[in-house]
């Protein structure tokens, strides 16, 4: 398990989420820096939460 708000824990998150490439990009996760995965993180669990 990775720390809490690290590179990893942002990428194990994002893919129990379904999202294994950037969804622009198509890259993989793994090749971005931990902020734009934190953003994209987030941007998912808005989307989320506008869905409920």
């Amino acid at each position: 398990m990775a720390y809490f708000g690290s590179k990893g824990w942002y990428v194990s998150r994002l893919k129990e989420l379904g999202i294994s490439r950037h969804p622009q990009e198509q890259r993989k996760l793994e090749l971005y820096k931990t902020y734009i995965l934190r953003n994209l993180y987030q941007e998912q669990l808005e989307k989320i939460k506008g869905n409920v």
